[in-house]
């Protein structure tokens, strides 16, 4: 009892001391050079609405990653024992003390507790202010600033300063130094008039001894269907037996719409028995939906047609995310612009009832996310993780280049003032709490020359990584693109799937599309038939998938078809080639689900052995 009166004596005296005052003295938070390819334009109109996200210390985070590795690992005793929504969240609540400095800090400033709202683990702090408060708040000055090559604007800062009191409290404030944009992994949209001239091409078939039945039509060497990644990935005949209880859903933003009769004409002409099924909406930080014709997004319903067709009947949901950052400001603009991804991870982490497998085919370059705000995201991720969700990413469609798919215009320079030349890894694909899908082309399996690939320079490598990552490198020529990548950092992809010529509808035509849009969810896709034969068994959902990967690459097994040609090339270089084990172009290849089914079903220490 005297401890704990110390203790608390001790708290009341630390914030006694820590009091804010109008005077207190500030010290810069963050600071970076003007980003490469945007121009400050002019000063932001003061009164312009900025939501501005305050991330509190995490103390016990490291904990949470802890938990995260034990539950995910196949070797741990507790693997699969995933954690509760009240446990998490208990793991990254930040120190009473930095919550009350942070509310006298805004109360200083006349924000009241109403104007306040915090998420369910009060690690995130949000308020609504105009710029010429924010300004004052953080010490700083924000602009109109416009990216020289798409035209959209944003109005950010390139540093702020926080009160000498709060600089051990608070990891970060957003929006100011985020630039990024956030774009979709699609290279390319090919038109066609009739269905037919797409799907019956190619006739007979290719010996796949992988596949289901040993063999895969040979059209799907020119146009891929849901059928065909069935008998390619060794799934075809299975049939989901808890669709109940096991769940898919896949991520829209940016006014990406997934619309109903597109999704009714591809069942209907690609997976006829899911000729009527529908899937689920859920609309956050006010997304829309719409179903007029001309608004369908071709990533939104490539992102719905295969997910929720390769799965049928499994319950599909699509989330559908409000805020896009890019926009023209102007003196009478003064609506808010919220970032759609972190409002979206503030849903899901507040939800009881989440999907067991999540896909996004969404990210931009690593470098045009500040440090901060990339490692606190990548938390964010863990704690999905932590609660039995599997959470998949495309990899990008730059290669090792900067997003952008042709090699010819890519800009690989650091964002750091210094213009360096250097690869650029993707984010959030470099986060390692998370699955990066490459992609691959044709049959046989071969790289997609545009598949996103590389080293972080933000996250360094983890351990389960190791043995994977060290085996490929040592296969590179001494000296091989020395000082363009961190050969220490988070490697990826993970794994891969197919990525080109894939048959969507859109605005009621047939097209093809290619992009690690397309493997993700895929991907996704098989994972989920995963956790549905565990779930349908008794057994836990996969949840964070990483170490089960690498453990099962590591060893041996055939749960994976490993791809041996191709390359990514950007920068000027040819990038890095495909090779025997994991590599930093596919991964460790593409799912055998057979395998990889009766894996997860057995004892897992038969096949770790």
């Amino acid at each position: 009892m005297r401890s704990l009166l110390a203790g608390s004596l001790l708290a009341i005296v630390l914030l006694a001391r820590a009091a804010p005052s109008p005077e207190c003295a500030h010290r810069v938070k963050e600071s970076i050079p003007p980003p490469r390819g945007w121009d400050k334009v002019r000063p932001a109109p003061a009164n312009h609405t900025i939501e501005l996200r305050i991330g509190l210390q995490r103390p016990n985070v490291h904990n949470l990653e802890q938990h995260l590795l034990e539950v995910s690992d196949p070797f741990h005793p507790r693997y699969g024992q995933h954690l509760s929504k009240a446990e998490v969240e208990a793991l990254i609540e930040p120190h009473p003390i930095s919550s009350q400095l942070v509310d006298d800090w805004l109360a200083s400033h006349e924000i009241s507790e109403e104007q306040i709202t915090r998420t369910p683990g009060k690690d995130w702090v949000k308020i609504k202010v105009p710029v010429a408060l924010a300004e004052k708040m953080l010490e700083t000055e924000y602009h109109i600033w416009t990216h020289l090559e798409s035209g959209d604007s944003l109005v950010r800062t390139t540093s702020y300063s926080l009160p000498d009191y709060l600089m051990d409290h608070v990891d970060l404030v957003q929006p100011t130094t985020l630039f990024a944009r956030f774009r979709g992994m699609k290279t390319t949209l090919h038109f066609s008039t009739e269905r037919t001239a797409i799907t019956d091409t190619n006739p007979g078939t290719i010996s796949v001894p992988t596949a289901s039945g040993g063999q895969v039509n040979a059209s799907c060497n020119s146009t891929v269907t849901p059928s065909c990644l069935l008998d390619l990935y060794n799934a075809a005949g299975y049939e989901p037996a808890a669709a109940g209880q096991n769940k898919i859903a896949v991520t829209g933003y940016l006014e990406e719409y997934a619309n109903y009769e597109d999704f009714h004409l591809f069942n209907e002409a690609l997976v006829p028995a899911a000729a009527n099924s529908n899937f689920s909406v859920v609309y956050v930080n006010g997304g829309l939906n719409n179903q007029t014709p001309s608004e369908a997004g071709a990533e939104a319903n490539l992102d719905t047609q295969y997910a929720f067709g390769l799965t049928y009947p499994t319950p599909g949901t699509f989330y559908t995310t409000g805020g896009s950052p890019p926009f023209i400001p102007d003196d009478g603009d003064t609506q808010n612009y919220n970032e759609p991804y972190a409002e979206w991870l503030d849903y899901v982490l507040n939800s009881t009832d989440l999907p067991q497998t999540i896909s996004t085919s969404y990210g931009d370059d690593e470098q045009t996310v500040p440090y901060s705000y990339a490692t606190r995201v990548c938390s964010d991720f863990a704690q999905l993780g932590a609660l039995g969700v599997s959470i998949l990413f495309s990899s990008g469609d730059g290669g090792v280049g900067d997003g952008d798919p042709d090699p010819a215009t890519q800009e690989c320079y650091s964002n750091d003032g210094t213009n360096k030349t250097m690869f650029i890894p993707g984010f959030p694909a470099s986060c390692p709490y998370v699955t990066a899908v490459g992609g691959t082309a044709y049959i046989p399996e071969v790289a997609a020359n545009f598949s996103g690939g590389g080293f972080s320079n933000y996250f360094s490598r983890p351990s389960y990584q190791d043995a994977a990552v060290a085996n490929f490198l040592a296969t590179l020529p001494a000296g091989t693109y020395e000082g363009l990548y961190n050969p220490n950092g988070r490697a990826y992809p993970d794994v891969s799937a197919q990525s080109e010529n894939f048959e969507i509808y859109w605005d009621a035509e047939a097209y093809l599309v290619a992009g690690t849009s397309c493997s993700s969810p895929t991907f996704a896709g098989f994972v989920s038939l995963l956790n549905d034969a565990r779930i349908a068994n008794g057994l836990s959902p996969l949840g964070f998938l990483n170490p089960l990967i690498y453990a099962l690459g590591t060893n041996g097994t055939s749960g994976f078809n490993d791809i041996t040609e191709g390359n990514n090339p950007g920068c000027g270089t040819e990038g890095f080639n495909a090779t025997i084990g994991w590599d930093a172009v596919t991964g460790w290849g593409t799912p055998n689900f057979g395998v990889l089914k009766q894996i997860v079903l057995g004892n897992l220490s038969d096949f770790l052995a």
